[in-house]
């Protein structure tokens, strides 16, 4: 059988070992990148495919002949058809948690420099100011610590509870907002308390109807103005021309994203202007550390491997 991997190059630069998974099939094809059109030609005559952001739709996967089994290599089940899965009679796998401690790790990253002004006293430094200053350190930019904020925290599953964890840590108050279109209980509060209660709010949430545009002005205006948001969740869930406001009017503090509504995003995006003060972008690569993409890896091979004896494993059709 023969397997194809339409985007190889989301998840292996040249430094991931394969030869487990390689080793499953007789032939694979490999493509770097593809581009949603070129889909349906390269899986052509394969039974496996592995995607992580190309998009299945319903007549690549209806004129897929051959096509047994697709794994994902996301969590997200979002760029495949899973109902014409089910009709052909398609397995479709997902694979779950293999980025957790990168995800959470680039959270406090994110948090971390926001409130010690780490960019902005390494610009200082590279621009001379600390050679020409007068006394032996620079204070320009303020300087907080995490200790006896409270954290706040959208979406209290794998990473969000595991981010509450190292918070606790440095000696934080943790937060937990309801999930969005459910009743405020027990330890979770109302959107609009947890909004103003927060100093830092970090977004581990999936993106769904009720949580797209989640923040917007009028929730930014109920922060407090000392709050940093950080996203590592979905680009979507915040407004991005409304941060761009809040960030620039003085609403909040700063914020640190690793993700957009449009990714690769137009170079004339809302969140990647230059006069944005206090605002981190990374490229969606939270989740990218070498022992992430080997985990990942890893897990589709175990995914291959049940399936071939029988006994699919994080089936999702």
């Amino acid at each position: 059988m023969k397997g194809c991997m339409l985007d190889q190059r989301t998840f292996d630069r040249g430094d991931i070992r394969m030869g487990g998974l390689l080793g499953r099939l007789d032939e694979w094809a490999h493509y770097p990148s593809s581009r949603h059109a070129q889909a349906a030609e390269r899986i052509a005559g394969c039974g496996v495919v592995i995607t992580n952001k190309v998009r299945l739709d319903r007549d690549t996967v209806l004129g897929a002949d051959a096509l047994r089994l697709v794994i994902l290599a996301a969590t997200g089940t979002d760029n495949v058809d899973l109902d014409a899965c089910r009709e052909r009679g398609v397995v479709v796998c997902n694979t779950i948690r293999y980025s957790r401690p990168a995800v959470v790790q680039h959270t406090f990253a994110l948090m971390l420099n926001l409130m010690t002004g780490l960019p902005a006293y390494r610009e200082d430094v590279r621009n001379g100011d600390w050679s020409g200053s007068d006394i032996f350190c620079l204070l320009d930019h303020p300087i907080r610590e995490l200790q006896g904020k409270t954290l706040g925290i959208v979406g209290f599953g794998d990473i969000g509870g595991r981010v509450a964890d190292i918070g606790r840590a440095f000696g934080m108050n943790i937060a937990v907002a309801a999930r969005p279109g459910t009743d405020p209980g027990g330890d979770r509060l109302a959107m609009d308390d947890f909004l103003s209660l927060a100093d830092v709010i970090s977004l581990h949430c999936p993106l769904t109807p009720r949580t797209h545009h989640l923040l917007s002005r009028t929730q930014f205006q109920k922060m407090k103005p000392g709050a940093v948001l950080i996203n590592t969740a979905r680009g979507a869930i915040i407004h991005d021309e409304a941060l761009a406001w809040a960030l620039r009017t003085g609403e909040i503090a700063g914020a640190g994203i690793d993700v957009l509504d449009k990714e690769p995003p137009p170079p004339d995006h809302p969140l990647l202007a230059a006069d944005i003060p206090n605002l981190i972008v990374t490229p969606h690569n939270a989740w990218g550390t070498l022992e992430s993409r080997q985990r990942l890896v890893a897990q589709m091979e175990e995914c291959l491997a049940a399936w071939q004896a029988g006994t699919p494993r994080n089936v999702v059709t």
